[in-house]
């Protein structure tokens, strides 16, 4: 990426990390002396979960040009800034084209997009397979508290991973790219560009195709990949146990974290075209919450207080980093 783009990319991080501070609010009475400990526990546990993300995505681009190699240090960085620019921005549009744009250079553009959305495939059924278990744990553990809405709404929801599953089966084995850009073909206003860029074009998504569908034929670097983001989501589940223990707000126990993390997590994807999913991750903490230990409207927004504490900080050292230049971000393989 040229110095001017991530010039670009340092400014608009740095405005859009004030607005997000300033949106903060910050709880009444509280000590920052005491939050201290629990927020530095949960920024680290933080990076260990960007480890694993940084992990899957390395072998994805390592798969992908088996000719290049992307060193996990790089991966890490590419990771962090991805996530921050996907954070501050509505729909998360920033932090693909971020990866896209310094990977291109070295491995070329269709392997850089091939790379990038088979990652982000595999964060979203890496998504879909936490919230399905906590569909299941919250079943089991929770039998007394299902209703025939939720029983309901839990079916619907299995039917949907299930179509989820199916439908991701089929892209990573015939491809993906192509298929959606052509969606554009049906669009009016958009038709007769969108033909003329897919046949001057028409190469690069085949090889992103091929690329996308190679995937699937390497076992061990397809699930790895997947592993990494699942048990990524599995880990992010002490950010909510450290919360609650630390502080005594609730008996929580490793499942009870687990369905906070996932059913607050779920609604605020839901609502994924707010910037830091500004008042829908505290919504979804507040249902979750409510339903497992009842009133609990103060204790969600100190959650989701000390979870944006961490987000910024993250955020901060994500735009920070972007300037530094990836000069040597890929080695060559011999």
């Amino acid at each position: 990426m040229k110095s001017s783009f991530r010039s670009i990319l340092l400014a608009f991080g740095i405005i859009a990390l004030a607005i997000m501070v300033w949106l903060v609010d910050i709880p009444a009475g509280l000590s920052w002396k005491e939050s201290r400990n629990c927020i530095i526990a949960i920024i680290a546990v933080w990076g260990v979960v960007y480890a694993l993300n940084a992990t899957a995505f390395k072998v994805i681009v390592d798969t992908v040009s088996p000719q290049h190699r992307l060193p996990f240090f790089r991966s890490y960085k590419l990771t962090v800034s991805a996530f921050a620019y996907t954070f501050i921005t509505p729909f998360g549009f920033a932090g693909g084209p971020y990866r896209v744009l310094e990977l291109s250079r070295f491995i070329g553009m269709p392997r850089a997009i091939s790379s990038v959305t088979l990652y982000s495939l595999m964060h979203i059924l890496g998504h879909f397979l936490q919230w399905t278990t906590c569909v299941i744990v919250f079943i089991v553990a929770y039998t007394d508290k299902m209703t025939p809405f939720l029983w309901t709404l839990f079916g619907i929801y299995m039917a949907l991973f299930a179509t989820v599953v199916v439908v991701f089966n089929w892209f990573y084995t015939n491809g993906l790219l192509a298929r959606l850009f052509r969606i554009f073909f049906h669009i009016p206003g958009l038709r007769s560009w969108s033909r003329r860029f897919y046949a001057k074009n028409e190469d690069a998504f085949r090889l992103a195709d091929e690329n996308v569908a190679y995937l699937k034929k390497q076992p061990r670097a397809f699930y790895l990949s997947i592993l990494c983001e699942y048990g990524g989501r599995l880990l992010n589940v002490m950010e909510f146990w450290f919360i609650l223990a630390m502080f005594n707000l609730a008996p929580v126990t490793y499942i009870d974290a687990l369905l906070i993390t996932g059913f607050s997590s779920l609604i605020a994807n839901i609502l994924y075209l707010l910037p830091l999913q500004l008042g829908s991750r505290e919504g979804g903490l507040v249902l979750i919450m409510r339903v497992l230990y009842g009133s609990a409207m103060g204790t969600s927004i100190f959650v989701s207080f000390c979870t944006r504490i961490c987000e910024l900080f993250w955020v901060a050292v994500g735009v920070g980093v972007v300037k530094i230049a990836n000069t040597n971000l890929m080695k060559k393989t011999a």
